[in-house]
């Protein structure tokens, strides 16, 4: 019966199109709740049973936010899976969240002029002239790129959803050529698309390199796309549109250069 539970959530997740890392989450929860109830059959699966599960986990001191996840997984389980009532007035304390690390765009170009292959420099400067994640990058396809509306597509990013990107001008005629030299995928690796792996170990090279004093990671190259963007004075809306962010809070995780722009606001009482 444990089987018939990781296997119908599966697919309702899928049927739902929630992101494969949120179905890979979710479902690790579940396994430790079934293998915490293995003498239940999962007809008798009760909110006390679930309520347990939490309370155990958090004696063991996990994150509030760790603690959220597994109670959204046992919910989906309950409610959308067995069809059982749910309801926990349960809300744990997300863990604070760390201000995004950026780069300057001094610290953007020094690991740009570093960077000698000429398509590992396009890559990383794509990345962070579209914010694009580094997942994304890797698996744009020839196909992906509307040059006549100078626009680019995600495909399937984050939350499985499709989302245009804008390409730089800077860059536009290194794509264009790139294209009409590869047949898939643009940044090709040994064996299908380029890894991320390789990316992450390429930004880390290039950082040193460039004798930049912060640990270099391609997600930066998004944040620091973000933060000049808000920066220049684009509004927080367009901001959002750009990086595929469902909710304004988040593009709001970005305030740290917001926070000069509100000093220099008046007040309308003043």
């Amino acid at each position: 019966m444990a089987v018939d539970v990781i296997y119908n959530m599966k697919r309702e997740m899928l049927r739902r199109k929630l992101s494969p890392k949120t179905v890979k989450t979710y479902l690790q929860y579940v396994k430790l709740f079934l293998l915490a109830n293995k003498d239940k059959a999962p007809k008798e699966f009760s909110k006390k049973d679930v309520r347990e599960f939490l309370y155990k986990m958090e004696e063991k001191n996990v994150s509030g936010s760790t603690l959220n996840v597994a109670h959204n997984a046992l919910r989906f389980m309950m409610i959308d899976v067995l069809h059982k009532a749910c309801y926990l007035k349960i809300r744990y304390a997300k863990t604070p969240v760390r201000k995004p690390e950026y780069l300057t765009k001094k610290e953007i170009k020094k690991i740009l002029n570093v960077i000698t292959n000429k398509k590992h420099k396009l890559l990383v400067s794509l990345m962070y002239g579209a914010g694009l994640r580094v997942g994304e990058v890797t698996r744009l396809k020839v196909s992906d790129f509307s040059f006549e509306e100078n626009i680019g597509w995600v495909r399937a990013g984050k939350g499985n959803k499709d989302r245009p990107f804008i390409i730089p001008q800077k860059i536009k005629e290194e794509i264009k050529k790139l294209c009409e030299q590869e047949r898939t995928w643009l940044f090709p690796g040994r064996k299908g698309a380029l890894t991320i792996k390789s990316v992450q170990v390429m930004v880390e090279k290039a950082g040193k390199k460039a004798k930049i004093k912060k640990h270099i990671h391609p997600h930066m190259f998004r944040h620091s796309f973000t933060t000049h963007l808000l920066e220049s004075g684009i509004d927080v809306t367009s901001v959002q549109s750009l990086l595929g962010h469902i909710r304004p809070e988040t593009t709001l995780g970005y305030s740290h250069t917001l926070r000069p722009k509100m000093i220099a606001i008046k007040s309308p009482l003043d």
